[in-house]
């Protein structure tokens, strides 16, 4: 039976990780779905423009447009919604209850935030989105448990994980490269990815001679507020730690397969993130899904994914460690390959394909059990 498959989330052209993962997962539930047909309504952030209804685009949601929002959606077979605190319009995002309540076919609801300390006004609306959601989606074990463990959740049966997807990498096995070795951060860029600790390790690996490149183009919203003070202030660092002639920033934006490329070239991926609330990372998933050895402070989901040994976790604000960390994985080839080899293993059960894979199943089992409220 033709599906057709309902999102509510930012999309492109807006840069934003939930724009990205947006596509991704609509892209590949048509692919493995059979004549499956996207509908999504693109929430505008604040640094958007509209830019029109083009397909696979139906509608564009404004603060307050929570009704059209809504009938844009009620002719979906079932309804994906991504949340996030920051990208609904008002008070923590709620807008995003106004169009679950309005919604008469079933909903998945995608869960990127679960804070272990949130205000009174974001407990009440993720506990509201939650509970007008068929089925809830965390992308780590960790999230989930945060998410049982810290808000009232009526139907913990409800909550599943299906993690991030990443693009499939048909990579070779790891190997070190010749010449200086490339340690590589990526993604858009803001305070919080925690590059200045990263670079304040640099100098404790000047006999590696590395190539500490940071690629990524600087978040808009960021952009909006502050310019280019952040990655200012980082040439600035890497300058006083005398480290400028190691750091490389590159601002392009690659499409997805350059950017696997430029990831597949990587010695070691390294995510210095400052926060401890991190449950999902993109770009984490991405690192494994190439077969990259990771360093990466103990994020949770950080935590979660390298537990095998596909990585390792490091303390936040810690040049020391992640310099110690880095110089083990480039100066020990062995510890280095097995790393590439358990990121490779985790690679399949993380691929884009087999994510889609899990929302197909999960939205047959809530289509074939949910009856839908008439008009």
């Amino acid at each position: 039976m033709a599906r057709t498959f309902g999102f509510l989330s930012t999309f492109p052209p807006t840069q934003c990780g939930l724009a990205t993962f947006t596509a991704a997962l609509l892209h590949h539930l048509i692919a493995v779905t059979p004549e499956a047909r996207g509908r999504v309504v693109r929430v505008l952030a604040d640094t958007d423009r509209p830019r029109g209804a083009t397909p696979p685009v139906v509608h564009e949601m404004a603060a307050g447009g929570v009704e059209a929002a809504a009938e844009s959606l009620n002719d979906c077979d079932v309804v994906v919604v991504q949340h996030e605190y920051g990208i609904y319009a008002g008070r923590d995002g709620e807008d995003v209850l106004g169009v679950l309540a309005r919604l008469r076919v079933p909903v998945i609801v995608v869960l990127h935030t679960v804070l272990t300390e949130p205000t009174p006004g974001q407990r009440r609306v993720l506990e509201d989105v939650v509970g007008q959601a068929d089925a809830v989606v965390t992308m780590s074990v960790a999230a989930r448990d945060r998410l049982l463990a810290g808000y009232a959740v009526a139907r913990p049966e409800d909550v599943v994980v299906i993690p991030h997807g990443a693009l499939p990498v048909d990579a070779p096995p790891f190997a070190p490269r010749e010449g200086r070795p490339l340690i590589l951060t990526w993604g858009l860029l803001g305070r919080g990815k925690g590059v200045e600790w990263g670079i304040s390790a640099l100098g404790m690996l000047r006999d590696l001679n590395p190539r500490y490149l940071v690629a990524g183009q600087t978040h808009p919203k960021v952009l909006a507020s502050e310019g280019e003070a952040y990655r200012t202030h980082l040439r600035e660092r890497a300058a006083a730690f005398g480290v400028a002639d190691l750091v490389e920033f590159d601002a392009t934006y690659r499409p997805v397969d350059a950017l696997a490329e430029l990831v597949g070239r990587a010695d070691v991926v390294l995510l210095p993130y400052e926060s401890s609330e991190q449950v999902t990372s993109g770009v984490l998933i991405e690192a494994v899904g190439a077969g990259r050895p990771v360093v990466a402070t103990r994020f949770p989901h950080a935590v979660e994914l390298l537990a095998g040994g596909a990585g390792l976790v490091v303390p936040h604000r810690d040049p020391v460690a992640i310099a110690a960390a880095l110089r083990r994985v480039l100066t020990d080839p062995g510890l280095a390959a097995g790393m590439g080899e358990r990121a490779r293993g985790l690679a399949p059960s993380v691929s884009w394909p087999a994510v889609a894979r899990g929302y197909a199943g999960l939205s047959e089992r809530l289509t074939a059990t949910r009856v839908v409220t008439p008009l």
